[in-house]
């Protein structure tokens, strides 16, 4: 039975955690879901491990289910004009790079959404778009430790420690 999301294509250019699960949940209520990652290696998640399933990382293909991929090097000009062209027939696209990546790249929401006034863009930052951290990375740890989770974690006389399970 098609999903309610039947005809929505969605451009992920997310990693690690929080986008792949974004665009997991749009996979699995029906769209279109091309992912890219980095040649050679994809996908971070790729080599997490283990568990492992028949040679893949199970955390991977656990947030990753119900996608295409490609792999583009982004730092190429060749790589930058197969996005854009994947971008033309796309409705959505999601990104968890660290705020301004994209637009150094010449491939950011201004760039795209010109080009493409239909796309809808998903920036999942840890500091949002603008404010003193917004630049920074935020991951999991980062979130963790500032959120003071680490700090009720592990032994009660020992260093802060994160929980077994990613949270963001």
């Amino acid at each position: 039975m098609p999903g309610p999301l039947e005809g929505i294509r969605v451009l992920d250019l997310s990693r690690v955690l929080a986008g792949p699960f974004c665009t997991m949940i749009l996979g699995d209520l029906g769209a279109d879901v091309v992912k890219v990652e980095q040649p050679g290696s994809g996908d971070d998640t790729r080599q997490w491990g283990p568990p492992w399933a028949g040679g893949e990382s199970a955390y991977y293909l656990c947030v990753n289910r119900n996608k295409r991929s490609i792999t583009l090097n982004l730092k190429h000009e060749r790589g930058r004009e197969i996005l854009v062209q994947l971008a033309r027939d796309c409705d959505v696209v999601v990104e968890n790079f660290r705020v301004g990546m994209l637009d150094r790249l010449g491939i950011g929401y201004q760039a795209l959404s010109a080009r493409y006034p239909q796309l809808i863009w998903c920036s999942i930052t840890g500091y949002g778009l603008d404010g003193p951290y917004a630049e920074r990375a935020g991951y999991d740890f980062v979130a963790q430790g500032e959120g003071g989770l680490m700090s009720i974690t592990g032994e009660p006389d020992g260093e802060p420690m994160k929980v077994g399970v990613a949270i963001v």
